[in-house]
């Protein structure tokens, strides 16, 4: 097998052949869209090859949390969209023997290494912005598919749907709205490996690409809506302006309504999208929009064909903030059986919690926006105590970038109380953390670090910053160069701002 990433194909092949030969498997993953996603493909590649297994989320893959791992009574662990970081401590209890662990992972490897290890980063290939985790799960699928005779339910010899489930080529859709989920679109598309697994997915039918508004909520958003909200480039006049919005859509020589209400952008004919798109370049350019901003307008689309239009599920954008809108609340069971197809209680309950996240979300730039950050030399911060939730508090200081007194040419540091306990007691083996690590949760406190990646063109490496100023003040954290996180001792956060400020200087010097 070549796959999708020639590079990483004689590694996955031995991971799945070992994966092949276990009687039972642990499958433990990350909770974001990146890791939800990674825990479907690997756990769909299972099951095809008819290999047992029991799936486990953590928010944060901790001491405390390998430990537990190595406490069952399973001979092997998966682990997805995490693992590289920790192999240290994994890597004790491999040699203690209570697990052989198999990591299909693109973070940042720790100096440790394993047999099984399946990352981008260890082939030349980076891990931040040319293959997710759920892209490393896709090639460790694809390879397993290859090694196993699994089961073909009457797989078709026309190259048809049937074959791209018996080969795993249509779990690229998954690994296309995981890499999405992580940021890793930049410039409006998929860049480096990705494109392999994109034309895979395109080839198998699951994937459309073309080129598009690259604005969110193309499928679910009312235009006036869909408009209002499109703040990456700010049109004056429409841009978070209600009246503004509706009175640039009726303007238009369109009739833009079906039975009174509002279309979605996805429902628009080519011709009728065209108008609006030039129409919308227009304004732009009179109220004065930089010519680098308004490219950013348009960009690449992935449209998941099998789905519905007019559903989060076709969108692979929308598909990823469906899918953070329920681990990040302890609900990563829902949003696996969201992506293993359940398209009826469980996706209710999906869009139940995507509604609380876009609420939580609001209120939480609105706070950003009102009480400002502050400024130092380098970067920027705020700590938002209790008031925002620690696993959304990073993707609120995402996108509070660029509103009022929050610059987009620095990074920004967010900090956020960590909740009392960890949440292992989710019926889905959920619990807590993101990157980064710590000792006693009551006396820590989550950082979460964003930056833009034009920043990153210019030097800047989160996961660096993040790892050293957490451990410079008795933490621990990683991540990747756009966005990265931290836990750190409560009562430190100026002395690790500081040594942030610092790093965060000489790379961008």
């Amino acid at each position: 097998m070549t796959g999708p990433v020639p590079e990483l194909a004689e590694r996955a092949t031995a991971c799945a052949e070992h994966l092949r030969d276990r009687d039972r498997v642990l499958l433990a993953s990350h909770i974001d869209a990146d890791g939800l996603t990674s825990a479907a493909i690997a756990a769909t590649a299972l099951e095809r090859a008819a290999i047992p297994f029991e799936a486990v989320f953590e928010k944060q893959l901790d001491e405390a949390a390998i430990a537990d791992i190595a406490a069952t009574e399973y001979d092997t662990v998966l682990f997805t969209d995490f693992g590289s970081g920790q192999l240290e401590t994994i890597g004790d209890h491999e040699d203690a023997g209570a697990f052989t662990p198999v990591v299909a992972d693109h973070h940042q490897p720790a100096d440790r290494d394993t047999e099984y290890h399946l990352n981008p980063l260890l082939f030349g290939i980076d891990g931040a912005s040319e293959l997710s985790g759920a892209g490393a799960s896709y090639v460790l699928a694809r390879a397993l598919a290859d090694v196993t005779d699994a089961p073909t339910d009457g797989v078709a010899a026309d190259g048809g749907t049937a074959t791209a489930r018996a080969d795993n080529r249509d779990l690229a859709a998954l690994a296309v709205v995981g890499a999405v989920g992580d940021m890793q679109a930049s410039g409006g598309e998929l860049h480096g490996a990705n494109e392999g697994i994109v034309a895979e997915g395109v080839e198998a039918g699951v994937l459309e690409t073309g080129t598009d508004l690259a604005l969110y909520g193309k499928q679910t958003r009312p235009l006036p809506k869909f408009l209002e909200y499109a703040t990456d480039v700010r049109i004056p006049g429409i841009s978070g302006d209600q009246g503004g919005a509706l009175r640039f859509l009726d303007d238009l020589d369109l009739e833009l309504k079906a039975d009174g209400e509002w279309r979605c952008w996805a429902e628009l004919t080519a011709e009728e999208k065209r108008t609006v798109a030039s129409a919308l370049v227009k304004r732009a350019v009179s109220r004065g929009v930089p010519a680098p901003k308004i490219d950013r307008l348009v960009g690449t689309s992935y449209v998941l064909s099998e789905e519905p239009v007019g559903t989060e599920l076709r969108d692979a954008s929308e598909f990823s903030t469906l899918l953070n809108a329920t681990a990040r609340y302890e609900r990563a069971d829902v949003g696996l059986s969201v992506c293993l197809g359940d398209r009826d209680e469980a996706l209710d309950r999906a869009r139940t919690l995507l509604r609380n996240h876009r609420r939580n979300l609001s209120e939480g730039i609105d706070l950003v926006t009102e009480e400002g950050v502050t400024h130092e030399e380098h970067v920027q911060w705020f700590h938002a105590g209790d008031r925002i939730r620690e696993t959304i508090v990073g993707i609120v200081a995402g996108m509070a970038m660029g509103n009022a007194g929050v610059s987009r040419s620095k990074p920004i540091i967010a900090f956020a109380e960590k909740s009392a306990e960890r949440d292992a007691a989710n019926s889905s083996g959920d619990a807590a953390g993101e990157e980064g690590g710590g000792a006693d949760v009551a006396e820590e406190v989550k950082v979460s670090a964003r930056g833009t990646h034009g920043l990153v063109r210019e030097g800047l490496d989160l996961s660096v910053v993040m790892g050293e100023a957490s451990r410079a003040v008795g933490g621990d954290g990683g991540g990747h160069d756009v966005a990265a996180g931290a836990t750190v001792p409560a009562g430190r956060e100026a002395e690790f701002v500081e040594r942030a400020d610092d790093l965060v200087g000489e790379q961008l010097s």
